[in-house]
């Protein structure tokens, strides 16, 4: 009989603590949208130049860096901060753009299309309980083909496979919240910095992706 208890309360603890990382992840994520549009929205209204390709590649990776580093402790919180703000920077002279241009549909479509996916993505995960950690090799390959598609596209600049990279760039950032939600609810995820910025970041490429097709497809 205490067998029997001990199990059930075991079980009871490991479901607060899932419940207590999806809280605390969705929380969090919610913060960092806030904040990131705002400094996309000031960054644009101020006119802020475009960081460059080589200031984006640094903060980007050098802040990444920072927050795995510290994802343990309280300090992580800032440098999540920091990182969610500056690409929210780098996302302002592109909105900035697009309101100059009349796309604002644009805009809102792509804004749209990626609120509906992760919507869409974490709904399934949740309702179903779906483990889909199976999914990891294909998330190598993914990435494998993401990376020499990129290396590719800087030297061939071939509008087709500039298209091909953003549909691309969409799957894996799907498949990477469908990952990051289920290792969440089956205690493969225990640290909830780490679940928003694979979150957050799936969000930006697929919201950026999106601009780039209905820019593209706006120009034809």
């Amino acid at each position: 009989m205490n067998e029997y208890r001990s199990v059930d309360y075991s079980n009871i603890r490991q479901q607060d603590e899932t419940n207590k990382v999806l809280r605390n992840t969705y929380m969090l994520l919610a913060m960092t949208l806030a904040f990131s549009a705002a400094i996309a929205g000031a960054s644009a209204v101020l006119m802020l130049p475009p960081p460059g390709i080589i200031l984006t590649l640094v903060g980007f990776y050098g802040l990444l860096f920072a927050v795995e580093k510290t994802k343990n402790s309280s300090t992580g919180l800032v440098f999540v901060f920091l990182l969610t703000g500056f690409m929210g920077y780098t996302l302002g002279p592109i909105i900035d753009l697009l309101l100059k241009t009349g796309g604002t549909g644009i805009l809102m479509t792509a804004l749209g299309g990626t609120a509906l996916t992760f919507f869409a993505l974490s709904a399934y995960v949740l309702t179903t309980r779906k483990d889909m950690s199976f999914l990891g090799g294909m998330m190598t390959a993914g990435f494998v083909v993401l990376v020499v598609a990129m290396i590719a596209n800087l030297f061939l600049h071939m509008p087709v496979l500039n298209l091909v990279l953003s549909g691309l760039f969409i799957l894996f950032s799907s498949g990477a919240i469908l990952m990051q939600t289920s290792a969440i609810i089956h205690g493969g995820e225990r640290n909830y910095i780490s679940a928003t910025v694979t979150i957050f970041v799936s969000l930006y490429n697929i919201f950026l992706s999106l601009l780039n097709i209905l820019m593209a497809s706006s120009r034809n």
